[in-house]
């Protein structure tokens, strides 16, 4: 049985301090007797130090420490290659337990404590926070955070993307909330903030360039690789996983957000700030007066793009459709998100409000919008169905003029004429009709009365009603029919040829 070193420690005290007896130490311990004897006389029957065995690597030795000594960082697989080349063929796992005892140790880098002035620096970063669904899509969970140097204040804002707008927001809201600016904002590589890097040279994102001014603070890069020069920031997103979000339920976004705020007011802020006497919201209130003052007005965070629809009135934007007048479409137009609501312009003008959706292939849309369309639609129809009485019956044209200037309903007549149409045929709905003009009888009735008097002098038997279905594939489907005696003549032409 195996003891621990503060078991061994605690047998030799009641040994030789207390004077137990080996059977007492072992029931009051736990432990077998030979285990406290080995424990008490470890120092008289010490052994010898074991001589080392032969290795298959003890010729390899020299040049396994020549070559970790020119790549410290060399891994053991690929030293393992090299020695393999060279006649070595032993395991991989022998030489890593040479390795890790032959790899120089690198030493420690010592830091200077980075001390800022109060109002001089702000850190900021992305903390991700896994993913949440959002109706019918997950989105990932991110968060930004902006932590004042010198009072430790710290300000989050929970969003469902990492857009260039929900980095500009964070800041308007963050210098909301310490109402102020401080006169320098620290990043590392984000790809909000950095668009190119190369060594020192940065080339930092427009927006973010119109915002410094904006807002009269600068832009400060990390070197790369130092992380220590904004751990602040690193430190907070680490305690807000730990102390805030860890084991948390919420609704949604905007309850989160509003939860932060409370546990940010109640908790963080009322620790002390590390190495002072005084908490956070102590430290916040005084340096308040050394932050630069907040502009008249907040920055514009909206995300601005050119647009238009294709076929159908809706614009697509993150994965969404959303309505537009009908007119509209395919018109170029320019699209404004924030984080509450869609607006689109065309020119100056607003033609189109609605609330964000998150989800995935979501159509919202305006009621009125819709109405429009079926309103525009159901005229269209109309005018088409007109149009095909026109070309077939070009008498009533001149009926459709009387029936407008008696205010008679046209939609209603255009209805029973075209089921005449399809009834009776053209033939016999054109010189119905223009017995109804000759007689000055200027409605549908008319022309129906007309056609059922001239079937019943014929003797031919009445039309049968087709009950269509309800699909509209079939039901506006129009088929145009030819004249019989063309059919003929093309059968004539195949018997002269």
């Amino acid at each position: 049985m195996t003891i621990s070193p503060e078991q061994r420690a605690e047998i030799r005290r009641l040994y030789y301090a207390e004077h137990w007896k080996v059977g007492t130490i072992a029931v009051a311990l736990g432990v077998h007797r030979d285990s406290v004897r080995r424990a008490i006389e470890s120092e008289r029957f010490g052994t010898r130090a074991a001589r080392p065995r032969p290795s298959q690597l003890d010729p390899f030795v020299p040049f396994i420490r020549e070559t970790l000594k020119r790549y410290p960082k060399l891994r053991a697989t690929r030293l393992h290659q090299m020695l393999r080349e060279r006649g070595y063929g032993g395991s991989v796992v022998q030489l890593r337990r040479v390795v890790a005892r032959l790899r120089p140790s690198s030493r420690g880098e010592a830091y200077l404590r980075l001390r800022a002035l109060p109002g001089e620096q702000a850190q900021v970063d992305w903390g991700s926070f896994g993913s949440i669904q959002v109706g019918r899509i997950k989105r990932p969970l991110s968060c930004f955070v902006m932590v004042l140097s010198w009072s430790r204040a710290l300000h989050a804002v929970f969003t469902l993307d990492q857009r260039l707008e929900s980095f500009l927001r964070g800041h308007v809201e963050a210098f909301r909330f310490f109402q102020g600016v401080p006169r320098v904002a620290l990043y590392d590589n984000l790809k909000s903030a950095v668009l190119e890097r190369r060594g020192d040279a940065i080339r930092f994102h427009p927006r973010l360039l119109e915002l410094c001014a904006h807002y009269h603070f600068e832009a400060r890069p990390v070197a790369p690789g130092r992380g220590n020069e904004k751990g602040r920031v690193e430190r907070q997103i680490q305690y807000l996983r730990t102390s805030f979000f860890a084991a948390r339920s919420f609704r949604d976004v905007d309850d989160l957000n509003a939860q932060f705020r409370t546990w940010r007011d109640e908790v963080a802020h009322t620790r002390l700030v590390p190495g002072e006497r005084f908490s956070v919201q102590e430290a916040l209130e005084q340096e308040r007066g050394r932050l630069l003052a907040l502009p008249g007005h907040p920055f514009e965070t909206d995300f601005v793009d050119v647009t238009r629809s294709g076929k159908t009135p809706y614009v697509r934007f993150d994965r969404n459709l959303y309505s537009i007048p009908h007119e509209l479409a395919r018109k170029p137009l320019t699209l404004v998100a924030g984080p509450d609501a869609v607006r689109i312009l065309d020119g100056k003008c607003e033609v189109a409000r609605h609330r964000r959706s998150y989800s995935g292939e979501e159509c919202i849309e305006d009621p009125a919008h819709v109405e429009a369309l079926v309103q525009h639609k159901r005229n269209a129809r109309e005018t088409r169905v007109r149009d095909r009485l026109k070309i077939c019956v070009p008498e009533t044209e001149t009926l459709f003029e009387r029936l407008a200037s008696r205010g008679e309903p046209l939609g209603l007549h255009t209805t029973r004429l075209l089921r005449l149409l399809d009834d009776y045929g053209a033939d016999e709905l054109r010189e119905a009709t223009r017995m109804a003009l000759e007689r000055k009888a200027f409605s549908s009735g008319s022309i129906a009365h007309l056609l059922e008097q001239r079937r019943r002098s014929r003797g031919l038997k009445p039309p049968v009603q087709l009950q269509l279905p309800d699909d509209p594939r079939v039901r506006d489907l129009r088929v145009i029919p030819h004249r019989l005696e063309d059919y003929d003549a093309l059968g004539n032409r195949d018997e002269d040829s």
